[in-house]
């Protein structure tokens, strides 16, 4: 026997991949060991106590029932989430996933895939794309103004063009934080020939009167709205996202869905965490707090900044991001380089958290 499992780890290359595969890399931020992380978008406060507690009933309450599957269709989850929705919106409209990621790439596979096209409006969320690869759907990389606005004609506009399959907005916009006006859903709506996804993942940070797309279902069969647990619910760990559609988007997931694909204790784990939506919600408003002070003393330092309602903040405009990047990392402090040319973005964290940020850019400035 020749060779090492490291020397053939080198030769992957050599293996038959697909094609739109090659040459990607993986998608992941770093993880790094330092005081203050403020470069994946989590919510910087524990689960309230009560909260965990309340978990830890909940998984106590099926682990003698490991031997057996979870409820493959999730209906007491999808009926909870539908409840905290609102709208109206039942069970029958909800699906749940690890994360929305998965809800997403479950939607390509249903609507997507081989000779489909899916378009988004970038600078978007870079899983998109990759999502796309990943199902062998044709990624089109729309564009946004230079403020990183979208307004309802040039949306139109890009969707005439290309006569996508599937289109994807995001509102919030990550990495930019800006929120959609209902017209540009709507003009989108009217458009689109196939699927409109809207990725409210930050839907919950959004300044005082912003409108959800989920007021827009009712009457739109082929629009899905795509939220998660991950960020305002402090649910990272746990990977539950989720969709609210109409019932018939839902039967058409169930199609590509791996068999029982949310365990027992992610179930009983998020039921728990939806069930105490208040507490675990109690940080919202704090973290926008945050989120509003950072960008008011950026600007003051004379910063671009670009507006947010989610849980972030763009900023910039630097000549070498790289560098402003390296040079907070050196200080304790990791932000997020998102491949933007001269802007960072960063995380709205506690206030000890924003304090030590502050601190840290105004030494690099």
């Amino acid at each position: 026997m020749t060779g090492t499992v490291e020397e053939s780890h080198t030769e992957a290359t050599s293996l038959p991949i697909r094609d739109e595969l090659k040459g990607l890399t993986p998608y992941g931020a770093p993880q790094l060991d330092v005081a203050v992380r403020l470069n994946t978008n989590e919510n910087s406060y524990p689960l309230p106590e009560p909260v965990a507690v309340a978990i830890e009933k909940a998984l106590t309450g099926v682990l003698r029932d490991l031997n057996r599957y979870p409820d493959r269709d999730a209906q007491a989850l999808r009926a909870d989430l539908a409840a905290y929705l609102g709208h109206g919106l039942t069970a029958a409209n909800v699906w749940a996933a690890n994360g929305s990621n998965e809800i997403q790439q479950q939607l390509l596979q249903a609507f997507g895939g081989p000779g489909r096209t899916a378009l988004g409006f970038t600078p978007s969320y870079s899983m998109h794309p990759l999502l796309c690869a990943g199902t062998g759907t044709e990624w089109i990389a729309g564009r946004r103004g230079k403020d990183f606005d979208l307004g309802p004609g040039e949306a139109v506009a890009q969707v005439r063009e290309h006569r996508p399959d599937l289109v994807f907005l995001c509102s919030p916009n990550n990495p930019t934080g800006t929120a959609l006006q209902p017209d540009v859903i709507e003009a989108v709506l009217n458009e689109a020939p196939g699927m409109v996804i809207v990725d409210e993942a930050y839907a919950e940070f959004a300044r005082e009167g912003t409108a959800s797309a989920l007021g827009s279902l009712a009457g739109h069969p082929r629009l899905v709205v795509t939220r998660t647990m991950s960020k305002a619910f402090a649910f990272a760990g746990g990977r539950v996202g989720y969709l609210a559609a109409d019932p018939a988007v839902v039967d058409a997931v169930l199609l590509v869905r791996l068999p029982y694909h949310l365990s027992s204790l992610t179930q009983a784990a998020a039921r728990a965490a939806v069930g105490q939506a208040p507490a675990l919600l109690s940080t919202v408003d704090a973290i926008k707090r945050q989120r509003d002070r950072i960008v008011d003393e950026l600007r003051k330092d004379g910063l671009t900044v670009a507006d947010s309602d989610a849980n972030f903040v763009l900023f910039g405009r630097f000549d070498d991001q790289s560098a402003v990047w390296h040079a907070l990392l050196d200080r304790g402090v990791l932000v997020r380089d998102v491949g933007l040319a001269g802007w960072l973005r960063v995380t709205a964290g506690t206030p000890e958290e924003t304090d030590a940020f502050l601190r840290a850019i105004r030494e690099v400035l």
